[in-house]
């Protein structure tokens, strides 16, 4: 008996793969910071590697840890000012745009950004390609030092499975930061 040729085997594990993929949610709410705006102990909380599971406490404060972290630090904390607001905001429209992403909403804050996205990329795809493409754009614009860091390492990536949760993402990032800064809003809102 012969057996069949290597590419049909291949061909069956892809089409398996594909039947198996999880399902894509709506959207994601994607949260990151410049360097050294939030540091592990700080009295607004943040997660670390044992305190990241979706509805379970943030870190407790704790001085100590934060007078730890920022002897560790590199470099100062990395501030935006209204003009550098400004054009990561527009690159970020620029990527998702590239990319076949739809933005339903973005906010550039001083020290951090949020964004509610659609998109079958993986959310660290998301992550990891808004953070770059930023920072070429400022590093282009001759706006701060070429080596240093803009951003933390990963951020916060929120699966959003239901319209509802779409609507209360996009209504906290433009309306829930306080001061609106550098914000944008889908014109239709939500999927």
């Amino acid at each position: 008996m012969e057996r069949p040729p290597k590419v049909r085997r291949v061909q069956k594990q892809e089409e398996h793969r594909t039947l198996s993929k999880p399902p894509i949610p709506l959207a994601y709410l994607v949260t990151f910071t410049c360097y050294g705006a939030r540091l592990h102990g700080d009295e607004s909380g943040s997660v670390d590697r044992s305190h990241n599971i979706p509805g379970t406490p943030l870190l407790s404060p704790n001085p100590l840890r934060v007078v730890s972290e920022k002897k560790r630090a590199k470099q100062k904390p990395y501030r935006m000012d209204a003009h550098i607001r400004s054009l990561v905001l527009q690159a970020i429209q620029e990527v998702c745009s590239h990319r076949g992403w739809t933005l339903f909403a973005a906010q550039v804050r001083n020290q951090h950004i949020h964004l509610v996205v659609a998109a079958e990329d993986d959310p660290e795809k998301i992550l990891h390609d808004v953070k770059a493409y930023t920072s070429r754009v400022l590093n282009l614009a001759g706006l701060g030092d070429t080596s240093k860091h803009k951003w933390t390492r990963h951020g916060s990536t929120r699966y959003l499975w239901k319209p509802e949760q779409v609507g209360a993402a996009i209504h906290y990032v433009v309306r829930e930061q306080g001061e609106p800064m550098a914000v944008w809003e889908h014109p239709e809102r939500s999927p």
